[in-house]
């Protein structure tokens, strides 16, 4: 295995707490046995490693003033918690936790509360997951558990920020976010990563695991906002409980190299899972998406739309696929994914798949790819509508049905302004969308 995390995995393994270490051996053990994935390699087939570094530092434990790092947070009317460079940040967090809701830093967790979270740490993710996973694990110095009591109901949103400042050599992030919604339970999460308005070094390499009991309900929110040299990849699992609901949105602008693999397991029947996400790279950025949907019980449902505009000389790849084992029967399952080039050198690889084993299901699934429609900007056109803010018009459109299912409205009131601004360019021409 390639050493260029070697300097980190060594850091970890000195700095975490004792409890922890049998968890980060085993996941190195996996790691160092391990080769990175190829072209050959069919996951990573349409998305190259040359963008990695041969070497990276651990993340500095440093303080960062938002102002002069060009970083605007913005506030969805909830609790925020902050995290530089994967280190909390107490004087950028809010400091009361709504009633029903605990935070425990995995660093810090006494004796009861790492019993807990190692009772529920990797049983999504699995073992014999994602390569980077085990990265994930061998790097596990630290990481965040929520933990939503049963029948709390949350009505403002938990703001969870990953913010990456910069360092004079290359530094990798290791993100971990464990969040336990106990039973008849009721939030909203956003994750929410971004970076300081300089040239980024940093590779954050970020698992995300999402915990539904019996009758919980979920708004995940995972916003990935970084600058466009930061390299992440990253992978959010979740598993629904009985009648448990998932309701998640992804939003993702471009990058050098941005995977994100999105694992979603109805273990409980009468579950329902609603998946959306938005890409958009342009320039000569990558954006890659892995979904897939795991069924394997009776009477569970999904619906899953993904949309992406790809510009320039930019990227993208979507592999979307649904699962239904053998025993899920009555399984009603959906899949869409349309994708809209807005030049002649943007490119895009889009696979929809389906596995079925049961015979008594309903599922559908398709993907597209067009461009702007000429019929359409000359019908703006005709009417006075300039054609940079026609093109503007045409791809909100494009997206806006799967921005209209954000269920927050001061995000979903965020997103409109920052997608408007990112396909004017012209600042001019900011707000000719509502």
């Amino acid at each position: 295995m390639s050493d260029f995390m070697r300097q980190s995995l060594d850091s970890a393994a000195t700095s975490a707490p004792p409890w922890l270490q049998d968890y980060l051996r085993a996941g190195r053990a996996r790691w160092e046995s391990a080769s990175l994935p190829t072209r050959k390699t069919e996951q990573w087939k349409y998305t190259g490693l040359q963008a990695l570094q041969p070497s990276y530092a651990p993340a500095a434990d440093g303080a960062i003033v938002l102002a002069d790092a060009g970083v605007e947070l913005p506030r969805f009317g909830g609790y925020r918690m902050v995290f530089v460079n994967g280190h909390y940040s107490p004087e950028h967090s809010d400091a009361q936790l709504p009633v029903g809701v605990s935070l425990v830093r995995f660093a810090n967790a006494d004796t009861s509360q790492a019993a807990r979270i190692r009772s529920y740490l990797g049983t999504v993710v699995g073992q014999d997951q994602a390569l980077f996973t085990a990265l994930n694990d061998a790097a596990l110095a630290d990481g965040v558990f929520l933990d939503i009591a049963p029948g709390a109901v949350i009505e403002q949103p938990l703001h969870v920020v990953w913010l990456s400042g910069n360092q004079a050599e290359a530094f990798s992030i290791n993100q971990r976010l464990l969040v336990l919604c106990g039973e008849s339970s009721s939030a909203s999460l956003i994750e929410h990563f971004t970076g300081a308005r300089s040239e980024q070094q940093s590779f954050t390499n970020g698992v995300t695991e999402l915990l539904l009991e019996a009758g919980a309900t979920l708004c995940h929110y995972r916003l990935q906002l970084e600058e466009a040299e930061a390299l992440h990849i990253g992978r959010v699992h979740a598993r629904l409980g009985a009648d448990a609901t998932l309701n998640s949105f992804h939003l993702a602008l471009g990058s050098v190299l941005k995977r994100v693999d999105v694992v979603v397991d109805h273990s409980g029947q009468g579950a329902h899972c609603e998946l959306n996400g938005v890409y958009l790279p342009r320039g000569e950025e990558h954006v890659d998406y892995h979904t897939c949907i795991e069924h394997r019980v009776p009477h569970c449902t999904s619906s899953e739309v993904f949309r992406g505009i790809i510009g320039d000389a930019a990227t993208a790849v979507f592999n979307g696929r649904i699962h239904i084992h053998r025993d899920a029967q009555k399984t009603k399952a959906e899949l869409s994914n349309r994708n809209l080039l807005t030049s002649t050198r943007a490119e895009v690889n889009t696979k929809p798949e389906l596995e079925i084993y049961a015979d008594d299901v309903q599922c559908a699934h398709g993907a597209t790819v067009a461009q702007l429609d000429e019929m359409s900007l000359h019908y703006l056109r005709t009417r006075g509508v300039a054609r940079a803010e026609a093109q503007v018009m045409l791809s909100f459109g494009f997206i806006n049905e799967v921005i209209d299912t954000v269920r927050c409205e001061a995000l979903r009131d965020y997103l409109r302004v920052l997608l408007t601004r990112r396909f004017a360019r012209d600042p001019a021409l900011v707000g000719s969308v509502s």
